[in-house]
């Protein structure tokens, strides 16, 4: 690692510490000014975060939330990848399915989950719905698009040698889809946590949501800023676990 490269790197750091800061102090200078009941300080979020660590609450919140979301992520990058592979290698299924795919990734999924409670009810499964419904759709297009980005030269050449299909998937068409792959679960997994968060709301009074609307009706500002924060917090990491792997498997990308 050279200077200019080391310089460089304690510039971009010293900016996000700096950042940080900055954001702390303007957060328990507003929240010393306002109105206990409109915004807290900072001091006082992370008391009542650092109470509600001890007493389990957090805790138990986020594993009744993460239950819900780890099981309908799964189901989502599954079905995803499965489905924009063959979205892009069967002609006749993309002209018939892509456009609902593009229409529903566009819809706001918060105006269809009343639509779920009133067909499924509440409980584990509905909730895990939700969850594939908001994270789904970008492995889907983005697996679909990197599919059918792959060269016609490289599936000649390997036809050309009598590569069997599977070796064409096995070799060309998985390899050169990965990172695509990748960029769409990166997305689908901050999707998955806003789905999480919106099947709390509306399907149970448990889990960080549930979290959110007691507080809420208690006007416990206090709580309510902890919750978030930790939720952004979790937002943040997913997305930066999301960055390494589409970072590490563009690595494989062909051509």
């Amino acid at each position: 690692m050279n200077r200019r490269t080391t310089r460089h790197r304690l510039r971009v750091l010293s900016g996000y510490v700096g950042g940080v800061l900055l954001g702390a102090v303007l957060w328990q200078v507003i929240g010393t000014i306002a109105p206990h009941e409109v915004f807290d300080s900072l001091s006082d979020t992370l008391a009542r975060l650092w109470q509600i660590i001890l007493d389990g609450t957090l805790g138990t919140a986020l594993w009744t939330s993460f239950q819900t979301y780890l099981v309908g992520m799964v189901f989502a990058l599954i079905i995803g990848a499965f489905g924009g592979l063959l979205l892009a290698r069967r002609q006749l299924l993309r002209i018939a399915l892509e456009p609902y795919a593009i229409a529903l990734y566009a819809t706001p999924m918060v105006g269809i989950i009343p639509f779920l409670l009133a067909l499924l009810g509440f409980g584990f499964w509905p909730k895990v719905v939700v969850i594939i419904l908001f994270a789904f759709f970008p492995v889907l297009l983005n697996t679909q698009r990197g599919a059918q980005s792959i060269s016609p030269e490289l599936l000649d050449v390997a036809r050309v040698y009598r590569t069997r299909e599977r070796d064409i998937w096995r070799h060309v068409i998985l390899p050169y889809t990965l990172p695509f792959l990748m960029t769409g679960v990166r997305q689908s997994l901050a999707r998955g946590l806003v789905g999480m968060i919106a099947a709390d709301f509306f399907l149970s009074s448990d889990g960080l949501g549930g979290l959110l609307i007691t507080a809420s009706e208690r006007f416990d500002t206090a709580e309510m800023l902890a919750i978030t924060l930790v939720i952004t917090v979790i937002g943040l990491a997913l997305m930066a676990i999301g960055r390494a792997l589409e970072n590490h498997f563009a690595r494989w990308r062909v051509g």
